[in-house]
């Protein structure tokens, strides 16, 4: 069996479940102390005053440089971030780290972050900022430079990049006409034991946050009792389901769609067996969900924060990301790698991604039925 190398963006850019609920909690519990009906009209933190910047285990950060709190990984974007600097001259210093934690930390931090500019690996954590009144309104100039879909209605943060959600197949197992038309469809008896999840990983709970969002938490409870009383196999990340599903050892998988993409690029698409499947019914498993930038709102270094969510935008840094992550660029003009599919004939939900910010919930959830 072939053994799947997952690159070193993705294996240092996915977090465990014990992470991503940790961090999903500090959010939760943070949101909460804001208060849900002004909490964007107080300041960042509820106007507590947050804690010492460089306090607890986080590295400090040089505040005389451009602040950037980093929901991804160093070695796949501390190279754009390095180019930035070639471009423009502003210096930047990183701190690296799970979203949805940075998010936690910019809250507990308040006015008192030393954070100019956060860039998140998913919507949810953005939401939360945005929820947590810590994230300033962009121009319209920005935002316009990105399909409305993949912004924040407030326009307090935009998207870098899409992420499909995808079913992965093994054609030798399934069939084109047996392929699923819904989500649901996957919890079918013939399906029983065949179907790889990964409720640990990030892009899992945030697909389950858009079913809980879209119909509702019994709809979502109803599919998570599905996949246990189907025998869904569990595996720890989205490339080990891909592994899986290519070998044939289970029929099909949820993954995001870059993961394939990934493997094609590094060893040939003539030897990847597993294919993907797109649904098209404008449910949560048709997901498009984004990484995406925001510009805090205390920074006073506005005009260099601007800088760099500009260049993340252009065509250069656009380009950085459909060649190094294989996910959609969503600035117009600006093509994507390889054979993806054209982004505008995918049928996402109708859903504002903001509303991905409450993991919390969904981690819960994925522990109550049992697939923790």
């Amino acid at each position: 069996m072939r053994t799947f190398r997952t690159s070193r963006s993705r294996l240092s850019g996915r977090r465990t479940q014990a992470a991503a609920a940790l961090g999903a909690l500090g959010l939760s519990l943070l949101l909460a102390g804001c208060g849900s009906d002004d909490a964007q009209a107080a300041s960042c933190g509820g106007g507590e005053g947050g804690a010492d910047a460089e306090s607890g285990s986080a590295e400090p950060v040089d505040d005389s440089a451009l602040v950037v709190y980093s929901g991804r990984n160093e070695e796949l974007v501390g190279p754009l971030y390095e180019q930035f600097t070639d471009a423009t001259g502003i210096e930047v210093s990183v701190r690296y780290g799970d979203s949805a934690a940075l998010a936690g930390q910019l809250l507990e931090e308040g006015d008192r972050t030393p954070a100019d500019v956060f860039v998140s690996q998913d919507a949810g954590a953005l939401g939360a900022l945005a929820k947590g009144g810590c994230l300033a309104e962009l121009p319209d100039e920005v935002l316009d430079r990105v399909p409305e879909e993949y912004r924040a209605d407030d326009g307090n943060w935009v998207g870098l990049t899409g992420r499909a959600r995808v079913i992965v197949y093994n054609p030798e197992l399934v069939s084109a006409e047996e392929l699923p038309d819904s989500i649901e469809d996957v919890n079918d008896e013939r399906w029983r034991g065949q179907v790889g999840i990964a409720p640990g990983n990030a892009s899992f709970q945030a697909f389950v946050t858009a079913m809980r969002v879209l119909d509702g938490e019994d709809a979502a409870r109803s599919f998570l009792d599905g996949l246990v009383d189907n025998d869904a196999q569990i595996y720890d990340k989205n490339g080990a389901i891909l592994d899986a599903v290519d070998a044939g050892e289970i029929a099909m998988g949820l993954i995001n769609h870059y993961y394939w993409f990934e493997l094609a690029a590094e060893v040939g698409e003539d030897n990847v067996t597993a294919r993907l499947h797109y649904l098209q019914d404008g449910e949560a498993g048709s997901l498009v969900n984004v990484s995406g930038v925001a510009q805090l709102a205390d920074t006073d270094r506005a005009e260099d924060a601007q800088a760099l969510i500009d260049y993340l935008l252009s065509e250069e840094g656009q380009t950085y990301f459909a060649e190094q992550t294989q996910e959609y660029p969503l600035v117009d003009g600006v093509p994507a790698s390889s054979d993806l599919p054209d982004l505008a004939g995918l049928d996402p939900p109708d859903i504002d991604l903001s509303d991905l910010d409450s993991l919390a919930e969904t981690t819960e959830l994925i522990d109550e039925v049992g697939l923790s």
